[in-house]
């Protein structure tokens, strides 16, 4: 059931009055349905409970603390890619048995700290990778859980380019003769039990056809690697995605579940499903005052107090988001709608129909619970925005708005002069 509604005219999140919130918080925030979360999470993990499927959902999507602990109290498994991630889990006591670590690029110290806390597996994307692994598992925990990440190199996959991360041109994953000269030598790597097989082909999915394509190349994979070792746990990755033309959608799930079960309830070992976007992504908005509008050449403009720095999806992959005005108004006429950042990509909605606006109107970009606040930054050294949950008719801040100290806190001033001394 859709969280967002209108009543009399503004737009709800559950039971909470959005424009009476942002009187209160001010804008720009972020705004999360908690009851949607769950809801997701709850229809997802519901659609495999006949098969042996773990959910961990991927962090990377949204990781503020109170949404994974939220998610920790549903039951939730976690896939982390970094050693920060494995941080906040750390904080809200997430078990290491509840962490899945993937990423191409894990540095050492990272290994080492999830060696140390017990992660039930890492998801190896390198020759390189898996020695390093090895090498230290000798020290911090021996019989350490290992999968493989297997590139399928897909020839096109039906999303935007920057999110498809199972094609040959991509840095993600092995390929099957690399994976299969692993489990030949089995012998070279004593202090880890590789024991598993891992898959991730991209974001934002909704045609199916090379999922199931890359999933079929993939179960040859493992009846080929049992040749020399039982698999125990088979990882297909995550990926599904969301509507973000008409909000929330259950179908997606529904056809995905439908086509993907038949080709994964044949498996033996324990499946793990790495959902992110499915989860988080329509149960959060971000809410923007308007500054100025104006009008020239027969166009005309909104300028927002959010910007590139809050919301980068636009600018970053040229993608859509649905905008709405928080209060519902008839006369419509079509905007193009931008921040105040200084560059011309800063750019929400190049042609959006909204209702005549003028300063003090608020719109709401819905779709942005995932990859939203998780990749703003300070650019033009811009505060950044707080995040809220709601739940039913409560509201909480989750994530304060930094104040203006914040954005030099961790700058060292240094007096250096122009020849070269210093005060």
């Amino acid at each position: 059931m859709e969280k967002f509604v209108y009543r009399d005219g503004v737009l709800f999140c559950e039971n909470v009055n959005l424009r009476k919130l942002v009187d209160r918080v001010g804008t720009p925030l972020y705004v999360y349905s908690l009851s949607t979360i769950k809801e997701n999470y709850l229809n997802f993990r519901d659609c495999f409970k006949d098969l042996n499927v773990d959910i961990f959902y991927s962090v990377k999507a949204n990781s503020n603390i109170t949404v994974l602990n939220f998610l920790k109290n549903l039951g939730a498994g976690f896939d982390i890619v970094s050693g920060g991630e494995l941080y906040r889990l750390k904080t809200i006591k997430v078990p290491g048995e509840k962490i899945c670590f993937a990423g191409v690029g894990k540095t050492v110290q990272e290994i080492q700290e999830a060696l140390k806390y017990k992660i039930f597996i890492f998801n190896v994307e390198s020759l390189q990778e898996l020695e390093v692994i090895n090498k230290l598992a000798g020290k911090f925990n021996r019989g350490q859980k290992v999968a493989l990440r297997f590139n399928p190199y897909l020839q096109r996959l039906s999303t935007i380019s920057h999110l498809s991360t199972g094609l040959k041109k991509t840095k993600f994953g092995l390929p099957a003769k690399d994976i299969l000269k692993v489990f030949k030598n089995l012998n070279f790597y004593k202090n880890i039990d590789i024991c598993g097989l891992h898959m991730h082909i991209g974001s934002q999915i909704l045609d199916m056809a090379n999922f199931r394509k890359a999933l079929k190349e993939f179960k040859s994979l493992v009846s080929l690697a049992e040749r020399y070792r039982k698999i125990e746990i088979v990882d297909i990755g995550g990926g599904l995605g969301i509507d973000y033309f008409k909000g929330r959608d259950l179908s997606i799930l529904k056809r995905f579940c439908s086509q993907i079960k038949p080709l994964i309830k044949d498996f033996k070992a324990k499946i793990i499903i790495e959902p992110g976007r499915f989860i988080v992504g329509n149960a959060g908005v971000l809410i923007t005052k308007v500054l100025y509008t104006k009008k020239y050449n027969n166009k005309y403009f909104c300028i927002v107090d959010a910007a590139m720095n809050d919301l980068i999806r636009p600018s970053l992959y040229g993608v859509y988001h649905r905008i709405e005005s928080l209060i519902k108004k008839r006369k419509r006429v079509n905007y193009e709608v931008v921040g105040p950042i200084c560059e011309n990509t800063d750019c929400f909605a190049k042609k959006v129909k909204l209702p005549l606006l003028s300063s003090e109107d608020y719109l709401v970009i819905h779709s942005a619970g995932a990859y939203g606040m998780v990749m703003s930054s300070n650019y033009n050294s811009r505060l950044q925005i707080p995040e809220i949950g709601v739940m039913k008719d409560r509201y909480w801040i989750i994530r304060e708005r930094q104040i203006l100290k914040d954005l030099i806190l961790k700058e060292k001033f240094v007096d250096i002069k122009p020849g070269g001394g210093y005060g």
